[in-house]
C-alpha cells in the first residue's frame, strides 16, 4: 500500500523528466536529427545548383569578362528583394577585386538614381524569374543609353534574358526550401556567377596582393603589405647605440635606459659595427667573471643582421623568425645606423 501510495506521488516528477527528454531532442515542430537532415539536404541541393553551373558554362561568360574588362566606366549590379541582397555582394567583391563597381537598387533607379548609370558603364541586372518588373522598367532606359547589359536569370526566355546583350544562365533543378518558395538554391548560384565573374577579372587584371592590401587598409592583409620598417622603428634618441671605445657597463646602462633589449655599437658617423643583446650579457657572464674592465667590442656579434627603413615591416618579421632574434638595428644603403624595432614594436602596429 505504502509503495503506491509513493509511486503516486513521483509520478508528476518521472512524467516532468521525460518532457524535459523530449523537449532536449526536439526543436520546434522536428527533432535534432530531422533538423540535421534538413541541413544536410539543403547543403547537398545547393552544392548541386552550383556544380551544375560548371557544365553549362559557355561563350557567354567570356563575353562578360572581355565587357566588362573593355568597359570605360564602372559596373553597375542591380536586383530585386533576395537577388538585391546578392547583387550587392556582387558589386562588393568586384570593387574590392579591381573591378570598380557599386550596387544601385532597381526602384530607386526609376525615381532618379538612373543618373548615376552612363553609357560607359556595363550593367548586371540579377533575377531568378528573369520578370521583375522594377528591372523591367529600367532596362530600356539602360538600353537607350547606350551601357550595355548583361543579366543572369534563371530563364534563358524570360523577358530580362532575352532584352540582355549577354545572358549567364543561373538556372537550379530545385530550391532548397522545401516549400520550393524561398529563393534558397537559385540565390546560391547567383552568388557564385558573381564570384566566377569577379575571380576570372582578377586574373585578366594581373590584380595581385598588393593591389588587394591597397583596398583593404584595414585589414591584416593590408598592415602587412603597406607597413614600411620607417612606419614602426625607433628613431633619435629612442635608439639604444654606444661609441666603438665603450666599456660594457656602459652598454649595460644604455640597454637598460633604452629598454629595447640591446644596444648598437657604432663608429665613424653611426656606421654599424656590432650589437650587444640581454642574452649576449648572460653568455658574457658565463665566460667572464669581472667585466668591469670589459670594452663593449670584445664581447659584441660583429656585422649583425640589420633591414633598411624602406623594407616591409613582414620583411623584417621574417628576418627575425628565421634568424631566432627579436631585435634588429635600421641601416641606410652605406650601413649607417637609422634606427631600431623589435617584435614588440611590431605587435603594436599589428604587423604581427
Amino acid at each position: 500500500m505504502f509503495g503506491l501510495i509513493r509511486l503516486y506521488h513521483a509520478l508528476p516528477a518521472v512524467r516532468s523528466r521525460c518532457a524535459t527528454i523530449r523537449l532536449m531532442d526536439s526543436i520546434g515542430r522536428i527533432t535534432a536529427d530531422q533538423a540535421l537532415q534538413l541541413a544536410r539536404r539543403v547543403l547537398s541541393i545547393e552544392a548541386r545548383a552550383v556544380s551544375d553551373l560548371a557544365s553549362r558554362l559557355d561563350r557567354g561568360f567570356a563575353d562578360a569578362v572581355r565587357s566588362i574588362l573593355e568597359c570605360p566606366g564602372r559596373v553597375v549590379v542591380s536586383g530585386i528583394g533576395k537577388s538585391g541582397h546578392v547583387a550587392r555582394k556582387i558589386a562588393s567583391t568586384l570593387a574590392s577585386t579591381g573591378t570598380p563597381a557599386f550596387f544601385v537598387h532597381p526602384a530607386e533607379a526609376s525615381h532618379g538614381d538612373l543618373g548615376m548609370i552612363t553609357r560607359e558603364d556595363v550593367m548586371i541586372a540579377l533575377s531568378n524569374s528573369g520578370e521583375s518588373a522594377e528591372l523591367l522598367t529600367i532596362v530600356p532606359l539602360i538600353k537607350r543609353q547606350g551601357a550595355k547589359l548583361i543579366a543572369i536569370t534563371g530563364n534563358a526566355r524570360s523577358s530580362l534574358a532575352t532584352k540582355a546583350d549577354i545572358h549567364l544562365d543561373g538556372a537550379v533543378a530545385e530550391e532548397a526550401c522545401p516549400l520550393g518558395l524561398a529563393p534558397t538554391a537559385s540565390t546560391t548560384a547567383a552568388l557564385a556567377l558573381g564570384d566566377a565573374l569577379a575571380v576570372a577579372l582578377l586574373e585578366a587584371r594581373g590584380f595581385g596582393r598588393e593591389d588587394f592590401a591597397r583596398s583593404h587598409p584595414g585589414g591584416s592583409l593590408g598592415r602587412q603589405l603597406l607597413t614600411f620598417v620607417a612606419d614602426v622603428m625607433r628613431t633619435g634618441e629612442s635608439v639604444p647605440r654606444v661609441p666603438a671605445g665603450a666599456m660594457l657597463g656602459e652598454a649595460i646602462l644604455e640597454i637598460s635606459k633604452k629598454g629595447m633589449g640591446m644596444t648598437t655599437i657604432v663608429e665613424d658617423g653611426d656606421r654599424l659595427i656590432g650589437i650587444f643583446t640581454d642574452g649576449d650579457l648572460r653568455r658574457t657572464l658565463e665566460r667572464i667573471g669581472d667585466l668591469r674592465e670589459v670594452a663593449v667590442k670584445e664581447v659584441m656579434t660583429r656585422d649583425p643582421s640589420a633591414v633598411g627603413a624602406d623594407q616591409l615591416a613582414v620583411e623584417a618579421v621574417k628576418l627575425m623568425e628565421d634568424r631566432k632574434i627579436s631585435q634588429l638595428p635600421v641601416v641606410d644603403s652605406e650601413r649607417r645606423l637609422v634606427g631600431a624595432l623589435n617584435m614588440h614594436d611590431l605587435m603594436r602596429a599589428k604587423v604581427i
